[in-house]
């Protein structure tokens, strides 16, 4: 017996969709699908949040100076001028350094995410509120700080399947695949 289903679908179409199925289902919580299709995606979902959790508390966090451009109160860059060796004069962007901290993966981590990342696809929404802006949506980190952190104590079954009933067109059992 294979180990997963075919769907009916070509090699490259399969994975495609379950792709795009798991990245959906991953960004919004929940998707509205076909039986066969949410048992697969739900297995496929579930072995990414598996991965995610083990790797949530595995960073470091590390100092780092950061050199940011001051701005004055209207948001502009503020200016000073400086005079060259030969005489010719220019302007020079003030800046100035704050410490940071930063979160630095381990390697396992590192490893963990890059799986993640190869596994759903790169989302691009359209900020409500800025029509024309597309934001991209790290679902990796989504991953990780969101979801994983949420189901640390719990092991196994993520995913809830409520059974909607039959679609009208073809007769395919419809169900709603949902996280915990």
């Amino acid at each position: 017996m294979p180990s997963n289903r075919k769907l009916g679908r070509p090699t490259d179409h399969r994975n495609a969709m379950l792709k795009n199925l798991v990245t959906s289902f991953l960004h919004n919580g929940k998707i509205e699908t076909t039986e066969t299709r949410a048992k697969e995606v739900r297995s496929m979902a579930e072995k990414l949040i598996t991965i995610a959790k083990k790797e949530v508390d595995n960073f470091d966090t590390k100092e780092i100076t950061k050199s940011f451009a001051e701005k004055d109160s209207k948001g502009q860059k503020i200016l000073k001028t400086k005079t060259a060796k030969s005489g010719k004069s220019f302007k020079v962007v003030n800046r100035k350094e704050e410490k940071v901290l930063v979160q630095v993966d381990s390697p396992s981590r590192l490893s963990a995410r890059k799986l993640i990342i190869n596994s759903v696809f790169r989302l691009k929404t359209v900020d409500p509120k800025k029509k024309k802006r597309v934001t991209n949506v790290n679902l990796a980190n989504k991953l990780f700080d969101e979801i994983a952190p949420k189901y640390k104590d719990r092991n196994g079954g993520y995913t809830r399947m409520y059974k909607l009933g039959q679609r009208k067109g073809d007769a395919a059992e419809m169900v709603l695949l949902e996280l915990v």
